[in-house]
């Protein structure tokens, strides 16, 4: 069994950033592919990143591309999302999401893909 925890979320002004974590139990961590996921209030949940289980691989949803980044220490257990040049319409709740997998390069887009998922932490962008 694996337990994600996100932290990191908060109210921040456009254009600012924030780096939300989430942090990893169990031994599987490294053969991992992590995402993140959002949801907005009425909105559908949405795929946000997401990264291989070798950290090679990384792909975002076009809206966050070029803002944000997302990296993993596997020695920490931790997956780091770095979000710059924040927007009003970034404002969700932010979930971790992990899949153990064979694949070093999969990255898994889509929820349903994922085994295991955090609690969520509230990102709100006032404008």
């Amino acid at each position: 069994q694996v337990q994600l925890v996100e932290s990191g979320g908060g109210l921040v002004q456009a254009g600012g950033s924030l780096r939300l974590s989430c942090a990893a139990s169990g031994r599987t961590f490294s053969r991992s592919a992590m995402g993140w996921f959002r949801q907005a209030p009425g909105k559908e949940r949405e795929f946000v990143a997401g990264i291989s289980r070798s950290g090679r691989t990384t792909y975002y949803t076009n809206s966050v591309n070029g803002r944000f980044t997302l990296s993993r220490d596997n020695a920490k257990n931790l997956v780091y999302l770095q979000m710059n040049s924040l927007k009003f319409e970034d404002t969700a709740v932010y979930y971790c999401a992990a899949v153990e997998t064979g694949q070093f390069s999969w990255v898994p887009r889509f929820f349903h893909e994922y085994d295991y998922r955090g609690q969520g932490t509230q990102v709100t962008v006032s404008s």
